[in-house]
C-alpha cells in the first residue's frame, strides 16, 4: 500500500488521528509497537474530563470537540463502547474550572449533604464513560473500514516511516521522550484495581490535592474500575499490592460494598505528561517530508483525542 501518511503509535491518540485522516480521503498506515488492547490507552478509566493536561485554554477547546463526538458515539454504546453515565466529582467547584466547563451540559454544584462519602463539596455531571479495550478495537475497525492499514511495527527513529510516506505523525506518547528526543516528557504512574461490580451504576472521582493519590470508581461492562494513583517520575509497570489495598480502602469509604468485591485483576499505565503541555507541531524532515508531533496528553488523551486529531490533521494537510 502506497501511503500519504504514516501514524506512529496505536493508542487512542494515534488511532483517532488515523481515523480522522483516513476519513478525509488520505491513504494512511498505522505503525504500532503493540496491539491496541495492550497500549497505555487500554488501561485508562476512562471518563471524559480534562484531567492533568495543559495548555488549559487549548485543552478545553479540544475536550469540547471530543465531547461532541463522544456524545454522538454514545447513541450506539453496544457498537462503540461509549456510554452516558452520571456521577460526582468530589472536592470540585464550578468556579475552579476553566471556561470550558460553562459549555458542558448539566454540570451542577451539589449541596454538602448530596456529596457521597467523607466529602462536603462536589459537582454532579452526566458524562461519556468509555470502555477502552472495546473502544480501541472499534477505532481500529473504523480505521480499516476507511481504507487504513494497521501494522505491528516498532521503530527506532522517524526516518524509517519518512522513507515510506511524505508525512509522518508522531503519536508515540511517552516513547517520544527517546524517539524525538524530548526530555520534557515524564511518566505519571497510574494503578488500577478491577473488581466485580457490587451493583454500582454511577461513577465517582476525587483528586487529592497535592498528593499522588486519587480516588475513583467507574462502572464498566463486566467490572468496576477502581483507582488510583498519579505518581510522577515513577516508571514501575508492575502492580504494587499495598497500593492496590489502599485504593480499595479509599473507594470503600465512599461505597462500603466495594470492600467485599472480588478482585478480578490489576492494571498499571504510565501517563505521558509533558512540561509545557501537549505538543502538536509540524517540523520538516530531510528530503522534504513533514513530521507532525502529537504527544504529551498527560492524563487526558481520551478526553481530547478528537479535538487534537482535528488539529493534527490540519497540519498534515497544510
Amino acid at each position: 500500500m502506497e501511503s500519504d501518511v504514516i501514524v506512529v503509535g496505536g493508542g487512542v491518540v494515534g488511532l483517532t488521528t488515523a481515523v480522522t485522516l483516513a476519513e478525509r480521503g488520505l491513504r494512511v498506515r498505522v505503525w504500532s509497537r503493540d496491539e491496541v488492547t495492550d497500549t497505555t490507552s487500554a488501561v485508562a478509566g476512562a471518563l471524559w474530563w480534562p484531567y492533568r493536561i495543559e495548555p488549559e485554554e487549548a485543552a478545553g477547546a479540544w475536550a469540547l470537540t471530543s465531547l461532541r463526538v463522544y456524545g454522538e458515539l454514545a447513541a450506539d454504546p453496544e457498537r462503540t463502547g461509549v456510554r452516558w453515565v452520571s456521577g460526582v466529582h468530589a472536592d470540585t467547584v464550578l468556579d475552579g474550572l476553566g471556561s470550558w466547563a460553562r459549555e458542558v451540559p448539566g454540570l451542577r454544584q451539589l449541596a454538602p449533604d448530596e456529596v457521597p462519602g467523607p466529602y462536603d463539596v462536589g459537582l454532579a455531571a452526566r458524562l461519556p464513560l468509555i470502555d477502552m479495550p472495546f473502544h480501541l478495537a472499534w477505532l481500529r475497525a473504523r480505521f480499516e473500514t476507511a481504507g487504513g492499514l494497521f501494522e505491528r511495527r516498532a521503530v527506532s527513529g522517524f526516518g524509517e516511516a519518512a522513507a515510506a510516506a511524505p508525512v509522518v505523525v508522531d503519536c508515540t506518547g511517552l516513547s517520544a521522550r527517546d524517539l524525538v528526543p524530548d526530555p520534557g516528557l515524564r511518566p505519571v504512574r497510574g494503578q488500577l484495581v478491577l473488581v466485580e461490580n457490587p451493583g454500582i451504576e454511577e461513577w465517582f472521582t476525587s483528586a487529592d490535592a497535592g498528593s499522588s493519590r486519587t480516588t475513583y470508581f467507574f462502572p464498566q461492562p463486566g467490572r468496576l474500575v477502581l483507582g488510583g494513583t498519579a505518581e510522577e517520575d515513577d516508571e514501575r509497570t508492575e502492580p504494587d499490592p499495598a497500593t492496590a489495598a489502599a485504593i480499595v480502602a479509599r473507594c470503600a469509604r465512599v461505597r462500603p460494598e466495594i470492600a467485599g468485591a472480588r478482585v478480578l485483576g490489576h492494571r498499571v499505565g504510565l501517563r505521558p505528561a509533558r512540561s509545557g503541555g501537549v505538543r502538536i507541531e509540524a517540523v520538516p524532515l530531510p528530503g522534504g517530508g513533514r513530521l507532525v508531533h502529537h504527544y504529551g496528553h498527560g492524563g487526558a488523551g481520551v478526553t481530547v483525542a478528537w479535538g487534537c486529531a482535528e488539529r493534527a490533521a490540519e497540519l498534515v494537510e497544510a
